[in-house]
């Protein structure tokens, strides 16, 4: 209220200097148009002459003053209103804008205009932010519940006496999935949550990198030897610069993804080339693919394109593989196909 006071009080100052500027100019004028006996050829008297220049300066001021008010008075209460909405935490009511995206009763290219529309850009980007954040908890404490609560269930059965042998060993089983899901989330989640807020990737030094893609298939082994999956690497010899243990978790989800959705008996190919200014990794499966819908979603945290496999997986994997290869600065492209696999490349600057 205080803001919009002053700013009536400016613009009542501001027309009444347009108003005593304006009738001065228009007197003076008319005077010398007196002087030199023009307004004698039209019989006007002085007092004529005063009332008509009072009502020239009142029109001027009044036009002059209404274009203050429509281009600034109303934007500058507009953006106070905006502030305060954002105050209380309302990020989705930004200030009007016309169909070319220039705010409402602000000139092309005028600096109110150009603070209005970044005030707008700003209200957009903690609305996104805000969005993201409710969804975040949403999805988290979803992902978190649920194995705490089947942990919690199974637990009493295993507290009772008349079950099975088998029916133990089961529960028991299914308590030590459930615990495991929710180590490896926790860990995902500050993992994630530290890259996010890193900037600079640090403890850069040279390792072999055809060397570290073995060792992190050599990881899964286990998993793809199970289902008898077919497991090729081609790889160069490549000594490569950079944080080994970041660049680990981008080759250990990506492998474990195309494990996880390669039916039995498919196949995974794992190539690495090295040119003169890039390297490019790339990962192939035979596996279930993906439509479109999966893939415009699949970088989103906790996103799944199959529930039923959550056990195997948290849906932060592919999140991590994103913001790593966006802070080493390298290349992350894909192509899938539902019913025959998927294939991700990553091109490392060299």
């Amino acid at each position: 209220m205080k803001l919009r006071y002053r700013l009536n009080i400016l613009l009542t100052v501001v027309v009444f200097m347009i108003i005593l500027s304006t009738n001065a100019v228009i007197c003076g004028a008319l005077v010398a148009l007196y002087l030199f006996g023009v307004i004698d050829k039209f019989h006007m008297a002085p007092l004529l002459v005063a009332i008509l220049s009072l009502v020239v300066s009142l029109v001027i001021s009044t036009v002059l003053s209404g274009f203050l008010i429509r281009h600034f008075v109303y934007p500058l209460n507009a953006l106070t209103k905006a502030t305060k909405r954002v105050a209380a935490g309302n990020f989705s009511e930004p200030i009007p804008e016309d169909d070319v995206g220039r705010p409402r009763r602000v000139m092309r290219n005028n600096e109110l205009g150009i603070l209005i529309q970044s005030f707008n850009e700003m209200m957009r980007e903690l609305d996104s932010v805000e969005i993201f954040r409710r969804d975040f908890i949403s999805n988290f404490s979803h992902e978190f519940k649920t194995p705490i609560l089947s942990i919690r269930g199974f637990a009493r059965q295993l507290a009772e006496d008349d079950i099975t042998p088998e029916q133990r060993a089961e529960f028991t089983k299914i308590i030590a999935d459930e615990s495991e899901y929710l180590a490896n989330m926790s860990s995902n989640i500050l993992l994630l949550t530290k890259l996010e807020h890193q900037q600079i990737v640090t403890d850069r030094r040279e390792f072999s990198l055809d060397e570290q893609l073995r060792d992190c298939m050599l990881l899964l082994e286990s998993q793809w030897s199970e289902k008898g999956l077919n497991v090729e690497m081609d790889l160069d010899e490549v000594n490569y610069v950079q944080n080994p243990e970041i660049l680990s978790h981008v080759w250990t989800n990506l492998f474990s993804n195309a494990v996880k959705f390669t039916p039995p008996e498919g196949s995974i190919t794992v190539l690495c080339r090295e040119g003169e200014k890039q390297i490019a990794v790339t990962v192939t499966d035979t596996g279930i693919g993906m439509d479109d819908d999966i893939m415009a979603h699949m970088f989103e945290k906790f996103y799944q394109g199959d529930p039923s496999r959550r056990l195997s997986g948290n849906g932060l994997g592919l999140s991590l593989v994103k913001r790593i290869t966006d802070m080493v600065g390298a290349q992350l492209s894909y192509t899938s196909e539902v019913g025959k696999g998927t294939s991700f490349t990553v091109v490392l600057p060299k």
